[in-house]
Order: C-alpha cells, then sequence, then structure tokens
C-alpha cells in the first residue's frame, strides 16, 4: 500500500494576521526565502508524493499563481542573463503535480478535508497543515507512512506538551505498542486539563486511511458550527484502527504573529547564507543599551 497522494489545507480566513491576510494569504506569507505553504510541498514530495490537493477559498488565488507558469517574468529575467533565478522560477512547476479545491464555507478542518474527498479518491492520504513545521521536516512523516503501512490504520504525530498548552490542542488516549508508538483509544478536542487523558497533543500531520472520509460525513458540526477533524477520527477509531507517532525534534507554530516570528528566526539562524549575519546583527541589538528589546532604553 503506496502512499501517492497529499492534501494541504490552505483555506483559512488567517485571522489572527489580519489585516494582511483580508488580500494576502497566510499560506503566502514569507518564511526566509519561500513562502509558508512552499515547506509543506516540499516535505511532501521528499516523501514520494505524486499528486498533492491544496484546499482553497475565495481570495487564494496567489497561492496557485505561485506553483504556475509565468512566461513574462521568465522571458525578462532570460533576457537579463539571470540564469539562476530563472531555474529558481521554472521549478516552482514543475515540481510535482498539484490541483486545487475550493472550501466554499469555512466550516472547520474536517470540512475543509472533505471537500477532497473525490480527487483522494479510495486511497491512504497525508494530510499536511502548513502552519506547522517539524525540524526532522519528512522524516517524520516517512515514519508515519511506516506506521501506517506496518499496522494497517490511521497515523496522527503527537508531541508531549505541558498542561497549560493542552486545552489548545486535540488530545488522545494513548495505549504504548513501541517506543513512541501508541494506539489511540480515545481522542478529545481541546479539554480542560482535569480531563485531558494525556499531554500528547496532535500536530500538523496526519496519514489517514481513507474510511475518514465517511465518518466526516457523519460528523455533526460541533464548536463554532465547525466540523471537527478530532471528532471525525474519534468515530473512525471505534471500527478502525488510529496510531500516534510521538516524533522527534522541535515543532515550530507559524500560524500567530509571534510563532511566525519564532519561526522565522530559527529557520535564517539554521541558514548558512543567512545565520551568521542574522546571529551577529541579534548580539550587537542586545548589546545595544537603546535597542528595542528594552522596555525603558534609559533605564
Amino acid at each position: 500500500m503506496r502512499v501517492k497522494k497529499a492534501v494541504i489545507t490552505a483555506a483559512g480566513w488567517g485571522m489572527r494576521f489580519l489585516p494582511i491576510t483580508k488580500s494576502q494569504p497566510k499560506e503566502m506569507l514569507p518564511l526566509v526565502d519561500k513562502p509558508l505553504i512552499q515547506y509543506s510541498v516540499e516535505e511532501a514530495i521528499a516523501c514520494g508524493i505524486e499528486l498533492i490537493i491544496i484546499v482553497t477559498a475565495q481570495s487564494k488565488r496567489a497561492i496557485e499563481d505561485y506553483f504556475d507558469r509565468s512566461p513574462e517574468l521568465e522571458r525578462a529575467l532570460e533576457q537579463k542573463g539571470e540564469t539562476g533565478l530563472l531555474e529558481k522560477v521554472r521549478h516552482l512547476c514543475n515540481m510535482v503535480d498539484i490541483c486545487y479545491v475550493r472550501q466554499k464555507e469555512q466550516l472547520g478542518l474536517g470540512h475543509a478535508v472533505l471537500t477532497a474527498k473525490r480527487m483522494v479518491g479510495d486511497e491512504p492520504f497525508i494530510l499536511f497543515l502548513p502552519d506547522d513545521l517539524f525540524e526532522q521536516r519528512e522524516t517524520v512523516v516517512k515514519n508515519m507512512v511506516d506506521i501506517c503501512q506496518n499496522y494497517q490504520g490511521s497515523v496522527v504525530a503527537v508531541k508531549r506538551v505541558d498542561e497549560s498548552e493542552v486545552s489548545r490542542y486535540g488530545i488522545i488516549q494513548p495505549d504504548k505498542v513501541s517506543e513512541r508508538i501508541f494506539k489511540v483509544t480515545d481522542l478529545l478536542e481541546k479539554p480542560h486539563p482535569s480531563e485531558a487523558p494525556s499531554n500528547l497533543a496532535i500536530m500538523g500531520r496526519y496519514v489517514l486511511m481513507p474510511e475518514v472520509f465517511a465518518m466526516l460525513e457523519k460528523t455533526p458540526p460541533g464548536r463554532n458550527g465547525e466540523i471537527q477533524l478530532t471528532d471525525a477520527l474519534k468515530r473512525l477509531l471505534q471500527q478502525h484502527p488510529v496510531y500516534a507517532y510521538e516524533f522527534e525534534g522541535e515543532r515550530y507554530d507559524a500560524g500567530t504573529p509571534v510563532g511566525w516570528l519564532e519561526t522565522t528566526l530559527a529557520l535564517a539562524l539554521k541558514n548558512p547564507d543567512i545565520g551568521p549575519g542574522l546571529r551577529e546583527y541579534l548580539y550587537t541589538l542586545l548589546k545595544t543599551s537603546a535597542h528595542p528589546f528594552r522596555e525603558n532604553p534609559s533605564g
């Protein structure tokens, strides 16, 4: 059973970033030298994915344009002899087959996934939430695909979080199978810490069996009238096994302004071309008495 398709959800309003996301898709915000969504696309390609389905919405055309040909720009670069830039621009539309489906109403993550049903068909697929980036990148998903194939079930990525953060995530009730692998016996969406069955929180990578679509169709809207993927997975595990993989390494959340800035800095500092100069600048900034990190520069 080979996993050949991936779904990337990019239909949200990006409300935490308003007003810029009124016309600029959050997924197109730059992280160092490329937009946020490109990290998920590259991660999918590295896992051997042949078709990527991006779930978009109104005002998200910039995503489609970015991964499309731009003949006029290509001609201009060619005439100026900018061969390096020309290769980068052409590479974007040749990386992998990408198709798009629109979520016509903002009815939650579960509904966004459901809109990709016809494109995915009756086969397993990887789900990427582009806000989440992983230090080990495709290694996490490759391990999840192996678990899916070995145990014949859906797989969610999980990470241990502090008690104060439990209410922000879907939390699993785990039954340990082997090192870093758990069978999920229950799921709770954003529980109060006192009600949480563990501190293992679901992060933005899933390997899902096609049966999840039937569960999504049966899942009624929950909080804010949205169809929650966690609720559908809770239904799914009553009939089909669901496993969790506790991945290693850092996970970055670029879904908030602060998280986006932290992720940008973390990635930039690891970039061999940018990191040394940025590290020196930050060091100088921190040493300067008038730097903006001090609430009272004269104090």
